[in-house]
């Protein structure tokens, strides 16, 4: 999956995204266990959650493997800077694979939103995660993530093909479903306008819009809850909770997203 053109649509396409759902969520989550100082966004991508953290602020390191997605988080919060009377947070971002992440203290939480860890394709690199992240917290931290449910891959790929036509950016988006393995493919093709050029055909002096295509795969895959819940005690998480659909209600048949909320001892 590269990022190279993509990470410059990506909040574009993903301005419905309720980011301010994990926000609340994770408010909810450290009134009950304990707010934290310093947190480990995992996944960062352009910065949606770890931007805010840090403006509310949070000590945050926002990590991610993709540069081209640290540069669009790094020019959003050199804006926020720019504008700033005075803030209090501060954000570090790091280009790390998030199965190896490290950073020189351990931290009071780690986040991993937005399904990042359905990216994982294989068990091993899910636990390669937990493990990497029991070491990198403090005693008592907290690791909180969530992940795409499997009956959310099968609607994905019952109820493709998805289509969006605007005047700036259109896409067309089909997925395939592994029922073996519990995995979809997402298959997108976008046209993405690109700032006008002048159009030397043209009788006036007009900008003609130019479109740039961007093909995109990006494969996930979902995970039973019992070997979640087994991999996050065997990498020495004790007190594991699970809810659902940014709730406190355990998840049900229909639930989406299902959220992980696991302490050091």
């Amino acid at each position: 999956m590269a990022y190279a053109h993509f990470a410059y649509t990506y909040d574009r396409l993903m301005q419905d995204t309720p980011y301010g759902e994990w926000l609340r969520f994770a408010d909810e989550i450290w009134r009950r266990y304990g707010k934290p100082v310093t947190i480990v966004d995992l996944g960062c991508g352009t910065g949606n959650i770890a931007i805010p953290l840090a403006q509310a602020g949070f000590t945050v390191y926002g990590i991610d493997l993709s540069e081209d997605m640290l540069s669009v988080a790094r020019d959003k919060w050199e804006r926020f800077l720019r504008g700033a009377l005075a803030h209090r947070g501060s954000v570090t971002w790091l280009q790390q694979d998030m199965r190896e992440w490290e950073l020189d203290e351990p931290v009071d939480c780690v986040l991993s939103f937005c399904d990042c860890m359905n990216y994982l394709r294989e068990e091993e690199e899910v636990l390669q995660v937990m493990r990497r992240t029991y070491d990198g917290l403090k005693p008592g931290g907290l690791f909180v993530f969530d992940l795409h449910t499997p009956s959310l891959l099968r609607a994905y790929a019952e109820e493709q093909p998805f289509v969006l036509d605007e005047e700036d950016i259109a896409y067309l988006w089909t997925c395939s479903f592994d029922e073996e393995r519990c995995e979809i493919e997402h298959d997108l093709t976008i046209f993405a306008r690109d700032e006008p050029r002048p159009d030397p055909c043209a009788r006036t002096a007009g900008m003609q819009p130019l479109f740039r295509r961007i093909r995109e795969t990006h494969i996930q895959r979902a995970y039973p809850l019992d070997r979640i819940r087994q991999g996050l005690n065997a990498a020495g998480f004790l007190e594991v909770v699970c809810c659902g659909d940014f709730a406190w209600h355990p998840p049900a048949e229909g639930t989406q997203r299902v959220f992980w909320i696991a302490r050091r001892g």
